[in-house]
């Protein structure tokens, strides 16, 4: 059975997926949902009595396919057919004169919204929430869907329980995900055809929880003891384990802040270990129909803390990337990530931690996917990221990737001048390399406080919690959209700083 307390659900014993032989559909097929459209194949299954025969029909306007079914240990599962974008249909399950019916369910993309608080931040709380919420109702094509907070210590085969049912806007939009739901709707804006959001994330949590063992295991992360949402794998095991045999076009995350303080060295390690073991797990669960490297979006991280002297943000950022600055990379590839450090909100009535603007942060969510997902052409979706970073005695000279937006500062680049110590030593000394001028794709540095006896041993950009006001970082593409992520480089002895 499952027991609910202040909206959170705790496994006992049993849950509500338990099959007791009653023909229906596992829990996140409903009313009004939407299913993987073409190329790919959604996946439909339910319940039923051990061995009956379910006839299974897809009927709409213009098609209607029949397939069978036998129920297997308890349930029964088909593929169908690839369906192009549009409806509404009904889906029946049958078997003799018994049937569970579906109606108004759409075709389109699936995409999966999972994270922290800020993934869970509510579109009622975001800025001018009241004409967001008023504009969803022209978007009736866009669905929502909410996992409820739930827990277990084994994988779970359904969901525990649903929080938001397949709804259609604004029908309960006010309590769902701000973030999931303007990506979503930013898609639809382009693509035009349905999209369905399923959301499933955690408050507070840490990565390690919505990990499965094996992610963790190839980290080196361990089973450690306890109760609670952030012991290991327990909402993977119950928020995300259920969802895998649903096909899904892709995912978006926006997770970190509470691993500033919790296996952060292990972030760099964690956070792709999850895209892979999901990307596999989802493509096994679908039977090969979700994509073996289905797009994976998310955000970086944001501010909390003005004037905080603390690197746990910045590091956090940057092991969000690998290690490596930006996103596409050999070792996150088909990713896309939305720079969020320049949209700080000092006023949050819900602390600083949890901006309002969540606006912002869809949209650049959307541009990356729009190019990485959807294959869509000169659709610009990372900021400037160096190419090359030249050291001479008395400046350092950056060329970036793309024409850049220069606004001088004394501060926003700092500089190691000592070859001896390590970039990565909490104790190192880093100094500001004010900006001295710039051209259309460099900029260029003064060392001139490094003392003649000392060289450039490194090079670091917006590395702190809160690097700016809202957007008003330094460095932004040409068309001032699309900042430029932190970054931290070392120095070569061709004298030529490369990126880590």
């Amino acid at each position: 059975m499952a027991i609910r307390l202040c909206g959170v659900v705790i496994l006992v014993a049993a849950s509500i997926q338990d099959c007791d032989g009653v023909l229906r559909f596992a829990s996140y097929y409903q009313d009004h949902m939407v299913l993987q459209k073409s190329p790919e194949r959604a996946v439909v299954w339910g319940y039923g009595s051990e061995g009956a025969q379910v006839k299974f029909t897809l009927s709409g306007q213009h098609q209607q396919n029949v397939s069978q079914a036998t129920v297997t240990n308890g349930t029964w599962r088909v593929t169908l057919d690839p369906v192009e974008a549009g409806g509404p249909y009904n889906v029946t399950a049958a078997v003799q004169n018994i049937t569970a019916v579906l109606t108004d369910v759409l075709f389109g993309d699936i995409w999966l919204c999972g994270g922290q608080s800020n993934m869970l931040f509510e579109v009622s709380k975001i800025f001018n929430a009241s004409e967001e919420l008023k504009r969803a109702a022209h978007y009736p094509h866009v669905r929502t869907f909410m996992a409820t907070l739930a827990q277990s210590k084994t994988e779970q085969t359904d969901l525990i329980d649903v929080q938001i049912p397949w709804s259609v806007p604004p029908l309960y939009l006010s309590g769902f995900s701000a973030v999931c739901w303007l990506f979503g709707r930013d898609l639809y804006d382009k693509l035009q055809y349905p999209i369905g959001l399923v959301e499933s994330c955690w408050g507070g949590t840490p990565i390690e929880p919505w990990c499965s063992p094996r992610a963790l295991q190839h980290c080196g992360l361990l089973q450690e003891p306890g109760d609670g949402p952030k012991v290991n794998s327990v909402l993977w095991n119950a928020m995300i384990h259920p969802l895998l045999n649903m096909t899904i076009k892709g995912a978006i995350w926006y997770q970190g802040e509470s691993n500033t303080n919790y296996h952060q060295k292990k972030y760099n390690c964690s956070f792709p270990a999850m895209i892979d073991d999901w990307r596999m797990a989802f493509h096994q669960g679908s039977g090969g129909q979700t994509a073996l490297d289905f797009p994976f979006g998310f955000v970086q991280l944001s501010t909390c803390e003005n004037k905080s002297k603390s690197d746990a943000y910045p590091n956090i950022r940057w092991h969000q990337t690998a290690d490596t600055g930006f996103v596409p990379n050999p070792r996150m590839q088909k990713t896309f990530m939305a720079v969020a450090m320049d949209l700080p909100d000092k006023k949050s009535p819900y602390g600083s931690i949890h901006p309002r603007d969540k606006q912002d942060v869809a949209f650049r969510l959307s541009l990356g996917a729009r190019a990485v997902a959807y294959g869509e052409q000169d659709v610009a979706f990372c900021g400037p990221f160096p190419s090359q970073i030249l050291s001479t005695p008395k400046y350092l000279k950056i060329t970036y990737d793309q024409k850049v937006s220069v606004t001088p500062s004394e501060n926003i680049f700092e500089i190691c001048c000592s070859e001896s110590e390590s970039p990565w030593d909490p104790k190192a000394h880093w100094v500001p390399a004010p900006i001295m001028q710039w051209g259309l794709t460099t900029v260029q540095l003064s060392t001139s406080v490094c003392s003649p006896t000392e060289q450039v041993a490194a090079l670091r950009y917006a590395w702190r919690n809160w690097p700016c006001d809202f957007k008003a970082c330094p460095i932004y593409s040409a068309s001032k959209i699309l900042p430029a992520p932190p970054f931290i480089a070392n120095r070569t002895p061709a004298k030529v700083i490369n990126e880590l």
